[in-house]
């Protein structure tokens, strides 16, 4: 028997290769990345792999490659199906041949997303398949026999696996990845891929009439099942019904859901054999509205009663509460454990040697009374500095500051994005501010990689998801080509350079494009490059604090003098801050 400790996003993607996978594509984005990244690794099944420029562009490729009749896999977190919403509400029109499993990651309690969205609620708009993994182990299982519903059905599947089962361990039993391969076909069936209002037409009702066979065929097959043992019955899916299976006593009946559609029929005759049912699931009450649509007599608790929150991820101890509240007892509670006292607050940082902060100081310096427009990324930390007014969106930073700019603000505007947001939706927006005339500077913080979510490469790093080189674009001759009049690049590690460009942009009108460049400080040392780090002369410090201010975590203060710790990185620029001149090289490379 060959068991395995995994994380549960490298169990998915360890069950894609025993399924067969031909074709995989994706954005980065927390919790989804580790997928894309351990197949794009593995060396034991070659196929495609792609990291795509956005998750819609990541979507449309793995989309066509299901339509040549090869298994395909898309990735992304939650949000990211907002950007792919176009091509998915219309795929399931034009249904697939091979198998094409949607996985969006969500994110309950936010731990490192901007909302909560459902993706199960994408799945009921579309009317395709979805499967919701209640485990790690379940999440391999189901992940291996969603590319054969998704060919049985002809539609794609999302697949919805949240944090806590992307990035918990678990022991599983994995196989050997599948020695089978498929050569892409594209056979030509206007009526199918040409969604012309008379194909549409017909197209949506077939989609229509598959969905009481697909709701049935997930009974059939166990995804979804029930169990009656008493008169009042609990039902759940996803990772709350793992909590709720712990929790509850053995005459109380109990109902999973692990995919959808939900057959109402069979729902009904579950619901209407008991008094009272209380539905588990996190964020949206997609469950409970189905109980209550299928309850005649039945009294139905959950989130829309008060017993569960809208919002937030459930725990062992808050279903046990939930269960408390609604008159069911559980087989065991949990203290309250009351947050240790003394212990300083650990928020997110900038790295040591981060290029960002430099910049983020820079702007500060130069534009006083500026308004800072923000983006997705590690530079969303500036929020500490000050330096982050608005962050809502991929993309956003130009949109929004072009927007500000256009009201009427008096206050000049730049905003920040990275290189991986820029070429993910940042270039529209650019082509827009500079198409209608606004008054605005543009910063792009470029490190050459999609550092946030785990360094992936993107167009700017100069190799492809699986290493093989590739040239890397131009990000000042992209925005030169929408029409930006001045761009200029200038060292994030260059203070002087970076305050001279920024004080130039302010004094000139319309859309000014500052790339400050600098490899992301981790990757770099990844790679080997290593600069010597700094020290501080005690004789020279006066003890002024404004390293400390810097907010490099390098820094730190004691006695009355600032220390630098060996998590220097060498970038030189509290030297350049230094008022006394008491910052210098020195110490071991």
């Amino acid at each position: 028997m060959n068991i395995r400790y995994m994380l549960g996003n490298e169990v998915i993607a360890q069950a894609c290769l025993e399924a067969e996978i031909d074709f995989a594509s994706g954005y980065p984005g927390t919790p989804s990345s580790e997928v894309i990244d351990y197949l794009r690794h593995q060396k034991d099944r070659d196929f495609y792999v792609e990291w795509s420029v956005n998750e819609k562009v990541a979507f449309e490729n793995a989309l066509a490659a299901a339509w040549t009749g090869i298994r395909s896999l898309v990735t992304m977190k939650h949000v990211g199906l907002n950007v792919a919403a176009d091509p998915l509400l219309t795929s399931a029109y034009t249904g697939v041949t091979g198998g094409f499993v949607i996985l969006s990651a969500d994110d309950p309690y936010a731990h490192s997303s901007q909302n909560e969205q459902d993706s199960r609620r994408y799945a009921l708009f579309a009317k395709i398949p979805c499967l919701d993994p209640a485990s790690v182990r379940e999440a391999h299982s189901m992940m291996r026999a969603a590319f054969a519903i998704s060919e049985e059905v002809g539609l794609p599947v999302l697949f919805r696996p949240t944090t806590r089962i992307c990035h918990s361990k678990s022991d599983v039993e994995p196989d050997v990845p599948g020695t089978g391969h498929r050569i892409g076909s594209f056979e030509r069936n206007p009526q199918q891929y040409v969604v012309i209002p008379k194909h549409t037409r017909v197209l949506h009702k077939k989609l229509n009439e598959k969905q009481p066979a697909i709701a049935e065929m997930f009974v059939d097959r166990g995804f979804n099942t029930a169990e009656v043992r008493g008169t009042t019955a609990i039902i759940s899916g996803g990772i709350a019904a793992s909590y709720a299976e712990e929790l509850i006593s053995d005459d109380v009946s109990f109902a999973k859901i692990g995919a959808y559609p939900i057959d109402a029929a069979w729902l009904k005759a579950f619901v209407d054999q008991h008094e009272t049912v209380l539905v588990i699931e996190e964020l949206s009450p997609v469950i409970e509205e189905a109980v209550r649509m299928a309850a005649t007599t039945t009294v139905v608790h959950g989130k829309m009663d008060g017993h569960l929150p809208f919002e937030g991820e459930l725990s062992p101890a808050a279903v046990a509460q939930a269960m408390t509240s609604a008159g069911f007892a559980p087989t065991k509670t949990y203290p309250v454990v009351p947050p240790e006292e003394g212990i300083p607050a650990r928020p997110p940082l900038l790295c040591a040697g981060c290029g960002h902060r430099a910049v983020f100081y820079a702007m500060k310096k130069v534009f006083k009374d500026g308004i800072f427009p923000s983006d997705i990324g590690c530079y969303t930390l500036g929020i500490q500095l000050g330096m982050v007014d608005t962050t809502i969106c991929m993309g956003a930073s130009i949109t929004v500051g072009s927007g500000i700019a256009h009201s009427g603000e008096m206050r000049p505007v730049v905003c920040t994005i990275g290189d991986s947001t820029f070429l993910h939706t940042g270039i529209q927006g650019l082509l827009n501010a500079v198409y209608n005339g606004a008054n605005m500077t543009v910063v792009i913080l470029d490190n050459r990689i999609t550092a946030m979510t785990g360094h992936q490469p993107n167009p700017n790093t100069g190799v492809t998801a699986t290493g093989v080189a590739s040239p890397p674009v131009s990000i000042e001759a992209i925005c030169r080509s929408v029409g930006a009049p001045w761009v200029e690049t200038v060292s994030s590690y260059d203070l002087t350079g970076l305050m001279q460009a920024l004080q130039t942009a302010k004094d000139r009108e319309g859309v000014k494009v500052i790339v400050a460049r600098q490899p992301c400080v981790i990757a770099a040392r990844r790679e080997g490059i290593r600069r010597k780090p700094y020290v501080v002369d005690p004789e020279i410090c006066t003890g002024c604090g404004l390293c400390v201010k810097f907010g490099c975590p390098a820094i730190e203060f004691h006695d009355g003098k600032a220390v630098i710790t060996s998590l220097c990185s060498g970038c030189s620029v509290c030297a350049d801050i230094c008022p006394a001149g008491a910052i210098h090289k020195g110490g071991k490379q």
